[in-house]
């Protein structure tokens, strides 16, 4: 099986972008969008899964780090 971790500086960035940056722009997009009157379903629903994305990424690679740390 593939070994996939990131350094503890990716790790820390991605999980702002997920948990803080991407769902802020997110709710930033849809408040927009009923304020000036374009639909923005589109546009949320794939940030929406582009953070679903990242937080899987990241979620393998903790697996992957705590398995590590178990073994060693």
């Amino acid at each position: 099986m593939i070994e996939f971790k990131f350094s503890n500086k990716m790790y820390e960035i991605l999980k702002w972008i997920v948990v803080i940056f991407l769902p802020a722009l997110n709710t930033l997009i849809f408040a927009l969008g009923g304020v000036l009157g374009f639909d923005s379903s589109v546009v949320c629903g794939v940030i929406s899964a582009f953070t679903m994305f990242l937080g899987a990424l990241i979620g393998v690679s903790t697996y992957q780090y705590r398995k590590d740390q178990t073994v060693s």
